[in-house]
């Protein structure tokens, strides 16, 4: 499913910080600008209630899940919530393999190409750059030599509607975009200029 989303719109809604009792609303105004991608980092308050209400409200073409996934047994607790997608900041093969057996979307971090070849052997096909910022353009341009043609690498940490263009001409499929999209406390307005300021840079 996740392919087919980055094909219409490159983008991973991070939603870090937010709430329960708002988390509807903004899921909301983000897919009404077109947004089919929603992660909830586990790090969150109630991040497993917010997981389930998304998965419970939005449209079944929008794909919710969770972020900050850092532990194996997690990936059963999200998809239990409702999740189909996890997204991890590290490369954890146990957290890989435990999506893909429940044939959820998985995105795990990775920096080096040690990373990046530990990921796809646990079955990853679409690999996090994070924090992107760190390692740069040059850094995509450098790894995507020697890729498999069927993965393909998300930029996420310090991208931007200022800077996507150039990371899509580096070999990027799509982006995580968390706090030009979404900071805790932004209310339904804010999310909705934002969104739309982002939708108009794609």
């Amino acid at each position: 499913m996740l392919d087919k989303i980055l094909e219409t719109t490159p983008l991973i809604a991070i939603l870090r910080g937010v709430k329960p009792d708002e988390v509807q609303s903004i899921g909301h105004v983000l897919y009404g600008h077109g947004i089919r991608c929603i992660e909830v980092p586990l790090n969150s308050p109630e991040p497993l209630k917010s997981i389930q209400i998304l998965s419970e409200t939005m449209p079944e073409d929008c794909l919710v899940g969770a972020g900050t996934v850092v532990k194996p047994e997690d990936v059963q607790k999200v998809y239990d919530a409702g999740g189909r997608i996890i997204v991890t900041p590290n490369t954890n093969a146990d957290v890989i393999r435990n999506a893909v057996a429940l044939k959820m979307d998985v995105t795990p971090g990775f920096a080096t190409i040690t990373d990046a070849f530990t990921a796809i052997d646990a079955g990853a096909k679409h690999l996090k750059l994070f924090p992107a910022s760190t390692y740069g353009i040059g850094h995509v341009k450098a790894i995507s030599a020697v890729l498999p043609d069927d993965c393909n690498v998300l930029a996420v940490g310090g991208v931007g509607a200022s800077n996507m263009a150039e990371w899509k001409a580096a070999g990027c499929v799509g982006f995580g975009i968390a706090s030009e999209l979404y900071k805790a406390g932004d209310s339904a307005e804010t999310i909705d200029k934002k969104a739309a300021a982002l939708m108009a840079a794609i």
